[in-house]
């Protein structure tokens, strides 16, 4: 259990300016700035249910939930002390009573899902960072942790995709983070069962090419592609932007649909 392991062996950080307080490991797999924007690009009400696939340690939906007041939240996560961790995380920010959490494997076989109670329909929102490195034409991390958050590929994305629809009714919505460089993969994967698609991408500074895409997506939809301007981190002296410090360090919702494009008209 986490909290019998070595204090070496974890570390207690806070995130959203210190609004949560998250253990995760000292070594192997850390959540950064992907689980942040990922919780504030997903979007969510009181009395929705919202479900985080490859939780990890709870980063992501639970600074979600923090956000979303009523909001249900259950974390799917293969590792077992990760998982564990995020259970420790729900309850010392007091989001145990909206978050269970649930120890699986996303690319299990969809009778195995829903027995764990996974079932089709049940989710209002799903948000995921899938693993995305293809260990085919990637060095991998010779960190098992750390390999197996990451190593994924086209097949990954299209089976943690399939997963993602089906436990969404009809309606609900999906957002993922993923590597610039794979936008046109991740759209290929959504075509079908999801439409409404909105991309913004994420730049370290102005003038460099998009580090990550944050993609959103409703199931059944039919409406078109929406492509927003870039989240830039940082100004050109290395300033972080004013955009980028509401989302990472005062939890504000990165909207990507609905008043997006009154967010995005604001100064950077």
């Amino acid at each position: 259990m986490v909290h019998d392991a070595p204090d070496r062996a974890w570390t207690d950080d806070a995130v959203l300016g210190g609004r949560l307080r998250l253990l995760q490991p000292r070594r192997g797999h850390r959540f950064g700035h992907d689980a942040i924007l990922l919780a504030a690009a997903t979007g969510g009400e009181a009395g929705e249910h919202a479900i985080e696939l490859g939780a990890g340690v709870g980063a992501a939906g639970l600074a979600l939930a923090w956000r979303v007041p009523g909001l249900s939240l259950t974390l799917v996560e293969i590792d077992t002390a990760l998982a564990d961790a995020a259970r420790r995380n729900a309850q010392r920010n007091r989001l145990g009573d909206r978050c269970q959490v649930i120890v699986a494997d996303v690319c299990a076989p969809a009778a195995e899902l829903a027995a764990a109670g996974l079932g089709p329909g049940s989710a209002d929102r799903v948000l995921m960072n899938p693993p995305f490195h293809d260990p085919a034409s990637r060095q991998t991390s010779p960190d098992p942790e750390r390999r197996q958050a990451h190593a994924g590929g086209g097949e990954m994305l299209a089976q943690w995709v399939k997963v993602a629809a089906r436990l969404l009714r009809s309606g609900g919505g999906l957002t993922l983070v993923y590597p610039a460089d794979g936008l046109t993969m991740v759209l290929e994967t959504l075509a079908g069962a999801f439409g409404a698609v909105t991309v913004v991408p994420v730049h370290a500074k102005p003038g460099v090419p998009a580090l990550r895409v944050l993609v959103s997506a409703t199931k059944g939809s039919r409406a078109a592609l929406m492509l927003l301007p870039g989240l830039i981190f940082n100004d050109a002296e290395g300033r972080p932007t004013a955009q980028a410090e509401a989302v990472l360090r005062d939890g504000k919702a990165l909207p990507l649909k609905g008043d997006a494009v009154g967010w995005w008209g604001r100064a950077p």
